[in-house]
């Protein structure tokens, strides 16, 4: 069976690529994650539809794909909205199997990884301190 330091550390791995992906979806596609009425829009938008993916070949036989830039844009805001919800269940799985404790060393380990690696406190849309303080009151 692992040990806390081990379960934390792959946990926190874990959360950290996520949190760098929505940190990034969320700076290009310009949604404010701490701002309640872009966070509802964002996951209450419609699915993107299937991109086409429509080849041609040059005489070199180079291959190229063609999408529209707000086809792309859709794509990566159902992205956003998948990783919120995978994150979401990563979380609340963590602290049904593991307690408060370890799932909170795990997000606040991935949280100071963010920040070492330059993103702002709360670039993933995630306030560490709200969230446990709602916990704790539950």
């Amino acid at each position: 069976m692992q040990n806390n330091s081990e379960l934390i550390q792959r946990l926190s791995s874990s959360i950290e690529v996520i949190n760098v992906r929505i940190a990034r979806l969320s700076s290009v596609l310009r949604v404010p994650l701490n701002d309640r009425s872009a966070l509802s829009a964002l996951m209450l938008s419609p699915p993107a539809s299937p991109l086409v993916d429509e080849r041609s070949t040059t005489t070199t036989q180079v291959a190229q794909v063609s999408i529209g830039f707000d086809e792309r844009q859709d794509h990566l805001r159902e992205e956003l909205r998948g990783l919120l919800i995978l994150r979401y269940h990563m979380e609340a799985s963590s602290l049904d199997k593991n307690g408060l404790a370890v799932t909170e060393q795990a997000m606040v380990q991935a949280e100071e990884h963010l920040l070492r690696r330059g993103f702002k406190p709360g670039a993933d849309g995630l306030k560490l301190d709200e969230f446990f303080n709602i916990l704790e009151m539950i």
